[in-house]
């Protein structure tokens, strides 16, 4: 073989792996296992009482402790977990689990609660979760 046959040679190799490698860098990256890791959350008890009461009683009675976040059915879950079960003037009715959960909707452990803790509390566990997606499953812990 000459010189130049085997340059050729050598040169068309290089050019084939090069193309190889930029093809592989081209391709979508592979899905990644999802998080089967849950989220703990400590929900403060002393700052929203009657909720954390509802949620400690609702999980001795069988009710799970685990949150899948599904908010997208919310509305859903609400609408089942509290259909007839009368309003009461003065109060809210508290469901566990929360309509977020994919647990929650019929069958949902129902509770009147005051507005400013069941708000309050709402509120505060919207913004511990917000940086999770839908899917996600957290404990609660009340303490």
């Amino acid at each position: 073989m000459t010189k130049k046959r085997i340059t050729s040679i050598l040169t068309l190799l290089i050019f084939v792996i090069l193309v190889v490698i930029y093809l592989q860098q081209q391709k979508e990256p592979e899905p990644s296992a999802p998080n089967t890791a849950i989220v703990r959350i400590i929900f403060p008890l002393e700052r929203y009482p009657e909720t954390g009461k509802h949620i400690k009683d609702a999980i001795a009675a069988g009710e799970s402790a685990v949150c899948t976040i599904d908010r997208k059915d919310a509305d859903k879950h609400r609408e089942a977990s509290l259909r007839g079960i009368p309003t009461k003037k003065g109060y809210d009715r508290d469901e566990w689990p929360m309509a977020m959960c994919m647990e929650g909707g019929a069958g949902a452990n129902i509770e009147y609660i005051h507005p400013a803790d069941n708000r309050g509390a709402g509120s505060w566990v919207s913004n511990q979760l917000e940086q999770y997606p839908d899917g996600t499953q957290v404990e609660f812990v009340v303490k």
